[in-house]
């Protein structure tokens, strides 16, 4: 009955169904192995961003290379910001609105000099493509409370004077012309003295998971579903060669008993005695005979 499941076309759905599951299994474990990221970065901010922050001294290795279970840890540091050299990132919607991150070099005691996202800004209404005002920052030695991020990643667009695209800290250190440090860079958490006018501060990472999970279960399912769409195919065409065999011998059937039924044995002639002149009930059986000869020959 599923002979037919051996044939090169059948082979050839079952390789192709086989080869849609495997991807389907692969993107589904794609979106586990997002999931687990999510759930990961979740815990990071859970741990770290409200924990005790920790001395410069002690994070200062997290500013050459920050571990990725250190982000978001808060950073007490001691210092004078560079507010000449304060830098704009463009691009930075918020709550729908477009708008800026202010960043300003900061200089530790040590003699290090971080990047301090000290907030967002909107759009300028008073002169395209930058915000109005820039609150600087306090002057003098300030003592700063930042958490720990990596730096972004390069992008393709270009920025005019005073602003870059990205966070990317070994781009700013190239804008700025001296050594910054690249492994990592502070949000603005609190200061001491504190500025009059402050940017607004970015807000707190939100915990979500996404649809990783459920995304993961319908590629899953996808490939399940693939299989048993073949077998409801195999066993619908198992169906109707068994609906095309069981016509055929009906058909057979019928064809031979219409045959059989239509043959009728000829009928005997009556014996005409010799001398005898033959009646017209004997010529009319007669010409009957010969026609129905002629008609199955």
């Amino acid at each position: 009955m599923y002979r037919f499941l051996a044939s090169t076309r059948w082979l050839g759905w079952l390789l192709l169904v086989c080869v849609f599951a495997a991807a389907c299994v692969g993107l589904g474990r794609w979106q586990m192995n997002r999931l687990d990221e999510a759930r990961a970065g979740n815990a990071r901010v859970e741990a770290n961003y409200d924990a005790q922050a920790i001395d410069f001294r002690r994070a200062r290795p997290y500013f050459a290379s920050l571990p990725e279970d250190e982000a978001w840890t808060p950073v007490t540091m001691t210092g004078t910001y560079l507010v000449d050299d304060t830098l704009v990132v463009r691009n930075r919607p918020r709550n729908g609105g477009p708008g800026y991150e202010v960043l300003v070099p900061f200089k530790t005691t040590e003699g290090t000099v971080v990047v301090i996202d000290r907030g967002w800004l909107p759009i300028g209404d008073d002169t395209a493509g930058r915000p109005d005002t820039v609150p600087a920052p306090p002057q003098g030695t300030v003592e700063v409370t930042a958490r720990l991020k990596v730096g972004e990643p390069a992008v393709s667009r270009s920025a005019p004077e005073g602003q870059v695209a990205s966070i990317e800290l070994p781009h700013i250190a190239d804008v700025l012309g001296y050594p910054v440090a690249t492994g990592a860079y502070g949000v603005l958490a609190g200061e001491d003295p504190a500025a009059a006018t402050m940017p607004e501060p970015l807000e707190r990472p939100s915990i979500k998971e996404g649809n990783h999970l459920s995304y993961s279960l319908q590629w899953f399912a996808f490939g399940v579903l693939s299989f048993v769409g073949l077998g409801y195919a195999a066993r619908q065409q198992a169906r109707i060669n068994r609906e095309d065999a069981q016509e055929a011998a009906e058909a057979e059937a019928a064809g031979v008993q219409v045959l059989h039924s239509a043959y009728r044995a000829p009928r005997q002639r009556p014996t005409r005695r010799r001398g005898n002149t033959p009646t017209d009930e004997e010529l009319e059986d007669a010409y009957l005979d010969r026609f129905e000869d002629q008609a199955h020959r």
